[in-house]
């Protein structure tokens, strides 16, 4: 039913593979899209709404390709909204990787299907795009149990939603460019979560200012802000406090680097990754060389307040040679059992790929890739029948065994088809 803190969203208006100026007016501002949703991730927008503006089946595709490469590169969440005529095409934006699919309430269909998918896919995931306040009130009981979040489209009815809208959702309005007074106005208003379109698109480079304009007028923002300063600290001799840096998805340690007072401010300010350089004496930006950026999801200090540890989301690799960690030279080592299951599944993958890319005689992974798509399906419905079978079975080792060999032709298929745990584990992480 909203959130607590009022939300600055940029807007990205899709067509033929460009982003466009607005809904009615196909203007090219960046033939990069994914490029554009990256620089208002990097500006501290706090979510992205992107429309779909394409015609027919074979653009709609293209679109939703962007939209999934715009989902995995935005450090923000994505709105997803256009091209909705029926349940799949939710189902489409949502699989993509986006947060909500955004139903547009001009179209009667859609109207018709909120409930079908509200149950489906959650009440958190739908929201309605309207122009007219009649609109909403005439469905005021289905918005209230199926939707989460209303979208004005139309500037023209602010007012008249602000003043006569008192349902559970709130709206995230659509506006042109308005002074700074009038947005703190707006963000005041109890029944607005947020602003989108123009007003916030030219403005992107500026949001943190605005946001800490907000958070003056009393308006609750999501920003950065650190529990501890510099000077609750433990430094080393030099001054500096070294950091851990984790994988924040699988806590693979990536590297270690160290902050001075300057780059620790820096680092909270713009949630990236910025250390000091000793050899260098100076401030280093993680990924401005590269474009390998560190983007924050948390940063710790330990009980000796001497240390801190940052969980991450890596662009490509942290190490300047090219490996993902900085941690590769082994020095010694006991064998033993990895207890990660998500590193015992890629570990599996990782053999189960290579056997696909350099095929080994006699092996039964190479058997059925040589066998084809059809031969691995066969085997998948067979293994799981076997687990029906075996759940039927009072002992319970029979069924782990089962289950043990469906994952592995599962994983076969995941190969077959281009399909990694990670993207797996993504997916599952947002039902």
């Amino acid at each position: 039913m909203g959130s607590q803190y009022k939300k600055l969203v940029p807007c990205i208006y899709l067509y033929k593979g460009n982003a466009v100026k607005d809904l009615s007016d196909i203007t090219i501002i960046d033939t990069n899209p994914v490029g554009l949703a990256k620089y208002y991730s990097d500006n501290h927008g706090d979510e992205l709404l992107v429309f779909d503006m394409s015609k027919g089946d074979a653009e709609h595709e293209e679109a939703l390709d962007i939209i999934k490469e715009i989902c995995q590169t935005a450090e923000i969440p994505v709105i997803g909204a256009g091209n909705i005529h029926r349940m799949e095409d939710v189902k489409k934006l949502l699989y993509a990787g986006c947060k909500k699919a955004a139903l547009n309430y001009s179209k009667p269909g859609n109207i018709t299907i909120t409930e079908e998918v509200s149950k489906k896919f959650g009440k958190e995931k739908i929201a309605a795009c309207y122009e007219e306040i009649e609109t909403i009130l005439a469905n005021h009981e289905l918005l209230e149990e199926y939707v989460d979040e209303l979208i004005l489209v139309n500037a023209a009815a602010l007012r008249e939603s602000i003043n006569l809208w008192m349902g559970g959702a709130q709206i995230l309005a659509l506006l042109p460019e308005v002074s700074l007074d009038k947005l703190i106005e707006i963000l005041s208003a109890p029944s607005i979560c947020g602003i989108t379109g123009f007003a916030i698109n030219e403005n992107a480079k500026e949001i943190s200012a605005v946001k800490s304009l907000c958070q003056g007028n009393g308006i609750k923002v999501n920003t950065f802000e650190a529990a501890f300063q510099w000077a609750d600290f433990k430094l080393n001799s030099d001054g500096h406090v070294p950091v851990v840096v984790q994988d924040y998805k699988t806590d693979e340690v990536l590297m270690v680097a160290y902050m001075n007072e300057e780059a620790y401010e820096m680092t909270v300010h713009t949630g990236k990754m910025t250390y000091y350089s000793r050899s260098r004496n100076e401030l280093w930006i993680k990924g401005d060389t590269s474009g390998h950026y560190q983007y924050v999801k948390s940063l710790t200090a330990d009980c000796d307040m001497d240390t801190i540890l940052a969980k991450v989301s890596q662009v490509g690799n942290a190490c300047h040679t090219g490996s993902h960690s900085c941690f590769f030279n082994e020095i010694v080592r006991k064998e033993y059992e990895e207890e990660n299951p998500l590193k015992v599944f890629t570990s599996v993958m990782h053999v189960i790929e290579d056997r696909k890319i350099h095929p080994k005689e006699g092996s039964y992974t190479n058997y059925l890739f040589e066998k084809g798509l059809d031969k691995i399906l066969k085997k998948l419905g067979e293994e799981a029948t076997e687990i029906v079978i075996a759940s039927k079975n009072p002992n319970p080792n029979e069924i782990k065994y089962e289950i043990a060999d469906f994952l592995y032709h599962m994983m076969v298929l995941m190969a077959e088809k281009g399909v990694s745990w990670e993207e797996i584990i993504e997916e599952l992480a947002k039902r």
